[in-house]
């Protein structure tokens, strides 16, 4: 055997073998390779997308809990006035009521101080008619002396 036939045949056969491989072989090893590369960049950007969408998200939440807050705030302020203006209308109306009541009795008191004011004219003039019997030692007819009546209670 010659040393220099066995290396011709083994580099020829190296040769087909590299040929063989670099068509046959190593286009499915890229493309498979490719396809895996491809693949972790997609998850990669997809877990991007997804960690921005999840900051996105929890900064909405805290917005909608900051606008909520804000709105309950608002409500219960709204409450609080609304409260504060029952309170101060039911203080006018109770002021209203208490002053109509007063105004009442100023109104009943006057009355009834005319009415004893006119029932002391007339027992006045009952005790003026008894005293003038009594000095005169004779009846004296009321109706007859009715107008004579009527001016002495107006001067008393």
């Amino acid at each position: 055997m010659n040393i220099n036939l066995t290396l011709i045949g083994q580099t020829i056969a190296f040769a087909i073998f590299v040929w063989f491989c670099v068509k046959y072989v190593w286009p499915p090893i890229t493309e498979a390779m490719n396809a895996r590369q491809k693949k972790i960049a997609d998850g990669l950007s997809a877990a991007d997308r997804a960690s921005l969408d999840l900051e996105l998200a929890q900064e909405k939440a805290a917005q909608e809990l900051r606008t909520a807050k804000e709105e309950a705030a608002a409500l219960i302020e709204q409450a609080n006035k609304r409260a504060s203006q029952i309170v101060e209308d039911s203080k006018g109306d109770a002021r209203k009521e208490g002053q109509k009541l007063i105004d009442q009795a100023h109104a009943q008191i006057e009355q009834e101080r005319v009415k004893a004011r006119d029932d002391l004219r007339a027992e006045v003039a009952a005790l003026a008619v008894a005293g003038a019997e009594k000095i005169l030692e004779k009846s004296v007819d009321a109706n007859a002396h009715s107008e004579m009546l009527d001016k002495l209670a107006a001067e008393l």
